[in-house]
């Protein structure tokens, strides 16, 4: 089945170059100007991955993806803005988007991002398996392992839980009431920082595989997101 995008921007002449690339690329591609027509666009036929500018008419980028996260986890979003300050690029990823590009920008960039996107977060299926794969980080969800480089990682399920969600989202920074909120289901209570001594944990545990480059970032004030790059995970 074709891979399908969704381009909202306003900018005709900028949402016309990212169709055309996405075209010759092999994307099935359908484009809106304003951000009031995307949930029902979304719905009527929902796309892979919907490349969303951040200032739009009607309603702004923020304001859509989350309305469309409040939906579930699909489709992929790539966001794309002229605001690069930095507390802008972290809400856009808080609220569940899953890359975020500054203009101008190539849009060979764009169109590799989506595929980066895509093949991140798409379940592989195969004899039964369902896994998460970023870079050398191989998560097997059905199974309840993770592999690096073809190696046994250890984790406990709180340690499992928060990986999971930085995995299904590498360029996101988690806060910790949402690592929280995902570690529930095993047997884990405790406040926000409660959080912090697993996240220490796993970083040290990854530290370990990486030569001791740190995969795991700490952004103050927001929480923790992941250092796609040491982990082996190209956007190309």
């Amino acid at each position: 089945m074709t891979t399908s995008v969704l381009i909202v921007e306003d900018e005709e002449k900028i949402a016309h170059l990212l169709r055309d690339y996405f075209q010759h690329a092999g994307f099935r591609v359908a484009v809106l100007y304003r951000g009031d027509q995307v949930e029902a666009q979304v719905a009527q036929d929902p796309p892979d991955l919907v490349v969303l500018d951040l200032q739009l008419p009607g309603k702004d980028g923020l304001e859509v993806c989350r309305a469309l996260r409040a939906r579930g986890p699909d489709p992929a979003i790539l966001m794309l803005t002229a605001r690069v300050d930095e507390i802008d690029r972290l809400l856009g990823l808080e609220l569940g988007a899953d890359d975020y590009v500054c203009k101008p920008f190539s849009p060979r960039e764009i169109v590799a991002r989506a595929r980066a996107i895509l093949r991140r977060i798409r379940s592989h299926s195969g004899a039964g398996r369902s896994y998460l794969l970023v870079g050398s980080v191989q998560m097997d969800l059905l199974s309840h392992t993770v592999q690096i480089n073809g190696v046994d990682l250890t984790l406990t399920p709180i340690e499992f839980a928060v990986l999971q969600a930085m995995l299904e989202q590498p360029r996101r920074v988690w806060s910790r009431a949402h690592l929280l909120e995902r570690a529930k289901g095993t047997d884990f209570e405790g406040y926000e920082r409660n959080i912090d001594g697993h996240v220490k944990n796993l970083r040290r545990k990854l530290r370990e595989r990486f030569d001791e480059r740190d995969p795991i970032r700490s952004v103050y004030g927001v929480g923790y997101g992941l250092e796609a790059e040491v982990l082996g995970e190209s956007e190309g």
